[in-house]
């Protein structure tokens, strides 16, 4: 029979309506830290003007130079949403700008929908989803990832990227479970909490991040916690030399043959910057009662 959009679209609007007050009152300070960071770094005018004042710039976004290197987890994620996101409904978790989504979208979903606290993320996704072409099936909407108000069994597909770490898991995973339905797939895209280098990185770099995002940036025990609801999928390890391109992009084709082969060494591989892992729901699973 397959997800009832309308239905979900009856939850979107109703999240829609949700005064800015109300909605305001309803997040604790842990969230309203993590809501006004966010809109302060997706704001593209704020941005171009601390680019002015490149101490300020480098100090809030001189990490992003090492995204550049992240080829291989992206030619991945990107592969993986066209094998998983063709007529279904794909939910950007906790969505920024929307890419994921649009790239849903554009991959043949029945729906895509993308949730962030961000209200300025959201209103940009709009925007790219506009200029992308994908409006008519692709929507973005504030709201709380812990406690998004979607119905249950809602969704078929999610893509979490860089954003379980923002999030208390002990109330995240409980709804991500709700809101999938049977037999769905999730797959998040993680920093990894065991290199030295750049767990020091982090703690010298505070302005780039939150202290809650700091604090709990993931490790396999978070994935264990994960597996009391959800069946576990594959684990994939990414760019433990890669990051060094960064200043020299030269370098990441040998560094992408090397993480390549390192990636799959015992040990060595916790080595690395980013992790990757899906996780399922039974597809005889029953949602607890919820929105």
């Amino acid at each position: 029979m397959g997800i009832d959009v309308a239905l979900l679209n009856e939850h979107l609007d109703r999240i829609e309506r949700i005064p800015d007050q109300r909605w305001m009152e309803t997040l604790d300070e842990r969230k309203r830290k993590e809501l006004e960071f966010h809109d302060m770094y997706r704001d593209a005018k704020q941005k171009v003007d601390k680019q002015q004042d490149s101490d300020t710039f480098e100090k809030l976004y001189g990490n992003e130079k090492y995204y550049n290197t992240t080829r291989l987890s992206t030619e991945y994620v990107d592969q993986w949403i066209k094998r998983n996101a063709p007529g279904k409904v794909f939910l950007d978790y906790a969505c920024g700008d929307g890419m994921y989504a649009i790239a849903a979208a554009k991959a043949g979903a029945k729906y895509a929908v993308g949730i962030d606290i961000s209200k300025i993320s959201v209103d940009n996704a709009t925007g790219y989803a506009a200029k992308a072409g994908v409006s008519e099936r692709c929507r973005f909407v504030q709201a709380d990832a812990e406690n998004t108000q979607l119905p249950n069994d809602c969704v078929d597909v999610v893509l979490c990227s860089g954003m379980l770490h923002h999030l208390d898991l002990s109330y995240a995973f409980p709804e991500l479970r709700r809101i999938m339905a049977p037999g769905a797939v999730l797959l998040a895209v993680e920093a990894l909490d065991y290199n030295p280098a750049i767990k020091l990185y982090r703690k010298l770099t505070p302005a780039m991040r939150t202290e809650w995002e700091a604090a709990h940036i993931l490790s396999l025990k978070d994935v264990k916690f994960g597996k009391r609801f959800f069946e576990l999928g594959e684990i994939r390890y990414w760019h433990l030399t890669s990051p060094m391109a960064a200043n020299f992009p030269g370098l990441l084709p040998l560094c992408n043959g090397i993480d390549r082969a390192l990636s799959h060494v015992p040990g060595i591989k916790l080595m690395a910057w980013i992790f990757t892992f899906e996780f399922w729901k039974k597809k005889d699973a029953v949602s607890a009662t919820g929105s």
